[in-house]
């Protein structure tokens, strides 16, 4: 294919491509890909972070409120209306907010290595007062010190610090640790709440660069609000489980009654007690399911942060993904088995009432069909008594008739007519009987033809 002409580039794009009829999505997918972009870090950094649950619906403007207020404290613009993340230096320090749907994040950061890993964490920066009124409630809270490898904890004639070095920065508690990216890195933890309720994680940064840097931090703190958020389900389905083993017992109990011998009175009771076991299954899926469904899918956003992290083991200790893995596994196969036992007794109970009804319906069937037959034996007798009442009425008729012709006859005497009126009404009985009869026949068929 060819063109009679050929336009510049930038008059191409700017007179043809910018006039196509574009979704109103358009520019804000390609914004979505770069909404909480990953922090470029400089090694060393210290971080506090912290996720606060969602009380209600109105959170989201506590928070902007909320915010703002630390804005106007330290002279700083605020984040606009209907922001979803802000990040601001405030000095010392900086600040991370970003809001998901169940949850939101606060990340404290300040560059430069203290003294003594985790002994002034950034959040002691933070204004108390501020702090202590942050909408929603506490679901993680994780300090992170990031460290040139062995830069101020080097152990003498070590060239990494060894595990009961590094215990003193833990509280002296067990800790778990790999390496990153075939050895860029070092990260350890204990994986407990530490005096001031915190987690502790250390970075040992030994060849990541910045962006680098950035990418498995942004792992690490998202690893921990998606771990806690995924075991939010893990006492639902507990609790669920429970609820669930009473309703299998009771359906069993009301599933013995159905298959024994029949009672017509009984059988409406155990419908009205299916009936109201499916509301409350009904009621427990519509209270449980989005947590199920919301725990399933933050698992599988854990495993994505520590497929992120690259891990190998050091010198035959746990990683940090087999620790965590190892307790979210049996949560997710618990809340898996959880839904799955609800769903089952839901169609078990379903499948039950289905029984029970049909039961009923034709228990009523057989009783309609014995209704059927007596209405049936009751309209052929009224039918032959219909029958007896107008052969009756044939000669109830006749009676009157002939009754009223005497009375001509008798009459006919006066005008001269002579004749016995006796033999008369004689012969003229069958004739009327007869004439009577064949009019009461031709009426009745007339009428079952209208009808």
């Amino acid at each position: 294919m060819t063109f009679d002409t050929a336009l510049p580039i930038t008059e191409v794009v700017s007179g043809h491509y910018s006039q196509l009829v574009k979704h109103q999505r358009f520019s804000e997918n390609y914004n979505d890909l770069h909404t909480r972009p990953f922090t470029v870090a400089e090694t060393p950094l210290r971080i506090s972070h912290i996720s606060f649950l969602h009380g209600d619906k109105s959170s989201y403007e506590s928070e902007q409120k909320h915010l703002q207020a630390l804005c106007d404290r330290y002279s700083i613009n605020p984040p606009k209306l209907g922001d979803t993340c802000f990040y601001q230096s405030f000095g010392e320090f900086e600040v991370r907010w970003e809001r998901h749907t169940e949850f939101s994040t606060y990340s404290f950061t300040i560059y430069g290595e203290d003294s003594k890993p985790f002994e002034h964490p950034p959040v002691s920066l933070i204004p108390t007062d501020w702090l202590q009124l942050i909408p929603g409630e506490v679901i993680s809270a994780l300090h992170v010190e990031v460290l040139d490898n062995g830069a101020s904890i080097q152990i003498p004639d070590k060239k990494t610090p060894d595990k009961e070095a590094l215990r003193q920065y833990f509280e002296g508690q067990r800790l778990i640790g790999s390496e990153l990216r075939n050895g860029a890195a070092t990260i350890w933890s204990a994986l407990r709440l530490h005096r001031d309720g915190f987690n502790r994680i250390l970075l040992l940064n030994s060849s990541l660069n910045e962006c680098q840097t950035g990418r498995v931090l942004r792992a690490l703190l998202e690893l921990e609000g998606y771990r806690n958020m995924m075991l939010l389900a893990f006492p639902e389905a507990q609790q669920v489980s429970m609820q669930v083993s009473k309703m299998e017992a009771q359906l069993a109990r009301l599933v013995r009654q159905i298959s024994g011998e029949r009672i017509v009175d009984e059988e409406q009771r155990q419908l009205a007690e299916l009936s109201d076991l499916a509301a409350a299954i009904a009621e427990l899926i519509a209270r449980s399911r989005y947590r199920f469904d919301a725990g399933q899918a933050y698992y599988q956003m854990v495993q994505s942060r520590l497929g992120e992290l690259e891990e190998n083991e050091i010198n035959g200790l746990q990683t940090l993904s087999a620790f965590v893995d190892r307790r979210l596994s049996p949560a997710l196969r618990t809340v898996e088995a959880a839904k799955r036992r609800l769903d089952d007794l839901a169609s078990r109970v379903d499948r039950a009432s289905d029984f029970l009804r049909t039961r009923i319906d034709m228990a009523i069937e057989a009783q309609n069909q014995t209704l059927l037959k007596s209405m049936d034996r009751r309209a052929q007798m009224q039918f032959r008594l219909q029958q007896t009442v107008e052969g009756l009425s044939v000669v109830v008729i006749t009676y009157y008739v002939m009754g009223l012709m005497h009375y001509l006859f008798d009459a006919a005497h006066t005008f001269g007519l002579h004749f016995s009126s006796e033999r008369t009404i004689a012969v003229m009985v069958p004739v009327v009987m007869l004439t009577t009869w064949i009019l009461s026949r031709r009426m009745h068929k007339r009428i079952s033809r209208t009808q």
